[in-house]
């Protein structure tokens, strides 16, 4: 069982965009970082574990060429071996901060010639392999960034060439040096998921066709694809081979968000039906397979749900934000 914390006050509502939230747990520190996006500016905010905001800062799209402040898609931190990154997305491009979004280490111009009159320009789904950030577009390209263990001077180093329509998100977990392991899935508008290892040269495992519908959310857990879609179903694929393991008709509505406790296998998912829900993953003995069980279902009542993420690896607490909802909502374990 979850109980509600103390939310962390706003100083305006979430854009109503999947993934609208990300999360920096920093124990050293007894902190937590979070992010949300609105419109053309993104909040930082850290909190002690009692929900007490400690400082906030404002971040905006940088300009660019154009008339109107372009509006921000997304924003994420990237752990990297070495180092911790801030990146945002917008409309115009990528932009890269230290962690505490006090420097801007990095700016990269999205080239929109390729956009069509009836189609916008826009980078979305941001994730951190090895030294590398992969950040999706509007084209269907992933770009893959090479970060080095300090300064700016970061440097394209490959660009993904694989979706057809809007990369969605993307996701990745630690490759532990084996060979041939997929270590990231990117994720599109048609539900198309593409597999790969990552290296100097991102190489293609295997690729998961879409069925109709947009995987707006995904997430990768020791060998295994957790994919959000927009008619609420979760399904887990083996990475490796893309076979669909499991099918959960989790939700009502789209999902908008899914996140793993890594630590111990949860899978929380939030949905524009205003619930959220916690899966224990786990493996078989016997076959290998996946099995799911359902551990939690939490009610946001009114509430259009866009973004929500654990807040520690072991799945213990988790945190949501709501389109027109001037705050964070938290919850943590009664045990």
């Amino acid at each position: 069982m979850f109980r509600r914390e103390r939310s962390i006050p706003l100083r305006g509502s979430a854009a109503a965009l999947c993934n609208n939230l990300s999360v920096l747990q920093l124990p050293a520190r007894n902190l937590t970082h979070f992010g949300v996006v609105h419109g053309p500016s993104a909040q930082l905010l850290s909190a002690a574990p009692e929900g007490v905001p400690l400082a906030q800062r404002q971040l905006h799209a940088k300009e660019g060429a154009g008339v109107s402040p372009p509006l921000i898609t997304q924003i994420h931190w990237c752990v990297l071996p070495f180092r911790v990154l801030l990146v945002l997305t917008s409309h115009r491009g990528i932009q890269m901060y230290e962690s505490d979004g006090s420097v801007m280490v990095y700016w990269h111009a999205l080239d929109a010639g390729d956009a069509s009159l009836v189609q916008a320009a826009f980078a979305r789904g941001i994730a951190a392999s090895g030294h590398y950030v992969c950040v999706g577009t509007w084209s269907g390209q992933v770009l893959v960034f090479d970060i080095p263990t300090k300064g700016p001077n970061i440097v394209l180093s490959e660009e993904l060439a694989r979706h057809q329509t809007p990369i969605s998100d993307i996701a990745t977990e630690p490759a532990q040096g084996q060979d041939c392991v997929a270590d990231t899935v990117t994720a599109d508008d048609s539900g198309l998921l593409c597999v790969w290892r990552s290296g100097p040269k991102f190489k293609l495992l295997t690729q998961i066709p879409g069925f109709g519908v947009p995987c707006s959310s995904v997430q990768l857990w020791q060998g295994t694809i957790a994919a959000g879609y927009g008619n609420g179903q979760v399904r887990l694929y083996e990475a490796s081979t893309g076979t669909v393991h499991v099918q959960i008709d989790a939700h009502a509505r789209a999902i908008c968000a899914l996140d793993l406790a890594p630590e111990v296998g949860k899978l929380l998912s939030a949905a524009e039906d205003t619930f959220v829900h916690i899966w224990k993953l786990s493996r078989s003995p016997e076959d290998g397979y996946i099995e799911v069980e359902h551990c939690h279902g939490e009610c946001v009542p009114d509430t259009q749900l866009c973004g929500a993420r654990f807040c520690d690896p072991s799945g213990s607490s988790f945190a949501v934000t709501g389109y027109d909802v001037a705050e964070i909502l938290r919850f943590s374990s009664m045990r």
